[in-house]
């Protein structure tokens, strides 16, 4: 793997860490997006998609998506860590959500509630990165 490739995963990884030590930032984020803490969330996600070449006329909206990627992640760890009793056995939860979801209603989501019960949340969380990235680097 590349240096480049590495330092990349290890950036996705470390946001992932971050936020998921700390579940109580993503709704602080959320609340006042342009504090400072944000605006250099902001920045720094700017500065990585320029090193990736990305055309300044898509640099704003590049941005805007990774960072509301990242926020939304963010918040929906904070309301679940609130909701969830700690202790709780993850994939036994996950498979009582979807045993109780309508075939009807939820068909996709009972098509792949397996991949939901077993999935890992870093791993989701960097996948999305990269697929939001893809996007990107179809500007370059």
């Amino acid at each position: 793997m590349s240096r480049r490739k590495t330092r990349s995963g290890r950036s996705r990884s470390a946001c992932y860490d971050a936020v998921e030590a700390h579940p109580w930032v993503g709704a602080q984020l959320n609340r006042l997006p342009s504090q400072r803490t944000t605006l250099r969330v902001f920045e720094r996600l700017g500065r990585q998609l320029q090193a990736l070449g990305v055309p300044v006329a898509e640099q704003f909206n590049s941005a805007s998506a990774l960072l509301n990627y990242v926020l939304g992640i963010a918040a929906q760890n904070a309301a679940l860590a609130g909701q969830v009793p700690a202790g709780t056995n993850r994939t036994a939860f996950l498979e009582g959500v979807a045993a109780d979801l309508d075939p009807d209603d939820f068909a996709f989501t009972r098509t792949v509630a397996a991949q939901l019960r077993d999935h890992d949340d870093r791993e989701q969380f960097r996948a999305g990165i990269d697929l939001i990235l893809a996007g990107i680097r179809s500007y370059r």
